[in-house]
């Protein structure tokens, strides 16, 4: 029963944020300046005379009072109707899908390596605390994540593809050909730049939450005992790290998602967010909404399940919880 009622409560504040979330950039969006119906007509819209635009917007249900405009829009959308992208001119959720490929590759791709690197990177650097390796690894580290994503995207573009012409600077294959070698090439560029941005800063904590573990008073017996420092990291304080490194990497996912969609922006690349931007600049409303919902969700379903695992990996976080709601 207590399962129960933990599981309602989560998915009534999840489906409360989603609305919150959908009347804030349903508003956002349509207060913004701009013309919807350029989107839509293209260069037509221009030429549009004052009744032609008026029935446009009529037809597209932008003549009704905003909050009218949202009710009709949430009511549809509870029947699972997202509206009609008003540049593609198919529903926003197929238009949605058909973009979603390319995130999930790169995307997930980016927050595996960092997944498998960053506690690597984080045992290196505090195997070898203060030696040569980790200062420079940290000064490397520092460094990149300091460089936002568009940045160093642009900079790769320009030292590899323009200058060095080694690596295609945009999209996701060459026309014509669309080979695995071909895809991998164009997938090399925007991958570093989807890690580099992130990589170091959890690398960073790892190696601080490991160095905590091992000045330990559990850390410093094991360590009187003969075992090496080698050892002890690998087997006393890499364990213990675990539940909290996978918390950590809930609230990479957000991070690693948002600078993904940066990337796929620069790069051109054929994914989500590319898609957001170009229905933001157009103003394709509904496209928009879908895209916000969607990674919303995703966000909410990497915490959840980061929640879930650190509960099973270590009860102490269960345990917590649980007295934490008795307390209330």
């Amino acid at each position: 029963m207590r399962m129960i009622k933990t599981g309602v409560r989560t998915l009534g504040r999840a489906l409360l944020s989603l609305l919150i979330l959908s009347g804030v950039v349903f508003c956002a969006a349509r207060l913004a300046p701009g013309d919807p119906l350029a989107a839509y007509y293209g260069q037509r819209a221009e030429r549009l005379t004052a009744e032609e635009r008026v029935r446009a917007e009529e037809r597209l249900g932008l003549r009704e009072p905003l909050p009218v405009q949202y009710l009709l829009w949430l009511k549809d959308a509870l029947r699972g109707e997202f509206g009609l992208s008003y540049k593609y001119k198919l529903p926003a959720v197929e238009v949605a899908r058909s973009r979603l490929g390319g995130t999930l590759l790169l995307g997930g791709l980016g927050f595996l390596v960092i997944f498998l690197l960053a506690p690597l990177l984080g045992a290196l650097c505090a195997w070898r605390e203060n030696g040569p390796l980790d200062r420079l690894l940290r000064g490397l580290g520092n460094l990149s994540s300091c460089v936002p994503e568009f940045w160093l995207s642009l900079l790769l573009i320009l030292l590899f593809s323009v200058t060095l012409r080694w690596l295609p600077g945009g999209g996701a294959w060459t026309p014509g050909d669309g080979g695995l070698w071909d895809r991998v090439r164009h997938l090399i560029l925007p991958l570093t730049a989807v890690v580099s941005g992130h990589l170091w800063y959890y690398a960073c904590l790892v190696r601080s939450r490991l160095l905590e573990e091992i000045r330990s008073d559990s850390v410093l017996l094991a360590r009187a005992t003969g075992l090496g420092r080698g050892q002890v990291l690998v087997r006393r304080c890499l364990r213990g790290v675990l539940p909290s490194y996978l918390t950590m990497m809930a609230v990479a996912a957000p991070h690693i998602l948002g600078g993904t969609y940066v990337v796929e922006a620069v790069f051109a690349y054929p994914g989500l967010g590319a898609l957001v931007y170009e229905s933001a600049r157009d103003q394709d409303y509904n496209l928009l909404l879908v895209l916000c919902l969607f990674s919303a969700v995703a966000v909410m379903l990497c915490g959840l399940a980061a929640q879930a695992l650190s509960a099973h990996l270590d009860p102490r976080v269960a345990a917590g919880g649980e007295e934490d709601r008795l307390d209330g």
